[in-house]
């Protein structure tokens, strides 16, 4: 074999473990741009030194040492990420104030395909997504991050516990209690949407809530979203730390602080396991719609209980193959006119 034969092949069989070890390092970092920045380093690593790779272990764990080592280093610093339900109290609307907070404060959203396998095992399929959904990637942002990894290879990934020992250099029964121990502070910190059951496919009852929902808000019919919210529904829209709870506060904000986005278009879109929209606003001065927010929902039953807009366009959009304009469609230019 060649050495431009060898090399193509070690880049294929490197390439063949993105897209489960993004997922990997997304769960460790919960930020998408920090996964794939880790996961590039952790390519460069094995690359560079797969020749002192002597098959002890497979390529597979190999790669998951590399990738965890690199994750660990990265949160030395202590920092985690959060949602704005995890750092400030509900404020009602009368008070409502858009304050921003930096980029590294929050929890990143991501999208499936970047992070979630192809599998032909629906229950394998099911555990993959809810383990990237919104309120248990900030569950995980509770844990240290040894526990966190214990937690994810454990549970998510269902390693062994010996070889999780022997990926973090320690023992089975250091991994037993660690594992234990990050099971404890889950259960006692229990997550604002955690009690969401998005069904994999969407059933025929959620298919329909959410055609319900693109109905609403792209005519911005307040009472007809305030039908499809539950009572607690909750609204987020990073990078502000700003929260709202209930449907009177949510439609409140959308009719006045919001109401730039009246007129808005929905694009379907894959992100965190969950159903989600690219929204795109009007624009006024050129017509057309330009990017605004990605929405993420959190169903439970026939409603929806969370409704989270990430508002970094010029990152999110870019990320999930996004296009940065919408066109207006000739029926409604010609209405415009």
């Amino acid at each position: 074999m060649t050495n431009s034969t060898a090399t193509t092949d070690l880049d294929a069989r490197l390439e063949a473990h993105r897209v489960e070890l993004t997922g990997y390092c997304y769960r460790m970092l919960g930020s998408s741009f920090e996964a794939e920045d880790a996961v590039q380093d952790t390519m460069i690593r094995a690359w560079r030194s797969f020749d002192r790779f002597e098959g002890r272990s497979s390529l597979r764990s190999w790669l998951y040492r590399i990738a965890t080592n690199v994750c660990l280093d990265m949160l030395a610093a202590g920092k985690k990420r959060a949602r704005p339900m995890d750092l400030t109290e509900s404020t009602p609307l009368s008070r409502a104030a858009l304050s921003p907070r930096p980029d590294h404060t929050w929890l990143e959203p991501v999208p499936d395909a970047r992070v979630l396998p192809t599998t032909d095992d629906p229950a394998e399929a099911a555990v993959a997504k809810e383990s990237v959904r919104l309120a248990f990637m900030a569950a995980l942002q509770q844990l240290p991050p040894k526990q966190r990894a214990v937690l994810v290879l454990r549970e998510v990934l269902a390693w062994r516990a010996s070889e999780v020992a022997e990926l973090l250099d320690t023992s089975v029964a250091s991994v037993n209690s660690a594992l234990q121990r990050a099971r404890a502070t889950l259960a006692e910190r229990r997550q604002p949407g955690a009690e969401a059951s998005v069904s994999d496919p969407l059933d025929e009852e959620q298919q329909k809530l959410l055609e319900r929902y693109v109905a609403a808000f792209e005519g911005y019919d307040m009472s007809a979203l305030t039908a499809l919210l539950h009572e607690d529904a909750i609204m987020t829209m990073p990078p502000f730390d700003l929260w709202l709870t209930g449907t009177e506060d949510i439609t409140g904000f959308m009719i006045t602080l919001g109401a730039a986005c009246a007129g808005s278009r929905l694009v379907p879109v894959q992100v965190n396991g969950l159903p989600g929209f690219a929204q795109y606003k009007p624009d006024p001065e050129a017509g057309g719609f330009v990017p605004w927010a990605v929405q993420a929902l959190e169903v439970s039953g026939d409603r929806i209980t969370g409704f989270h807009c990430f508002l970094d366009t010029e990152r999110w959009f870019p990320l999930f193959g996004l296009p940065l304009r919408l066109e207006a469609e000739p029926d409604q230019v010609e209405q415009d006119a």
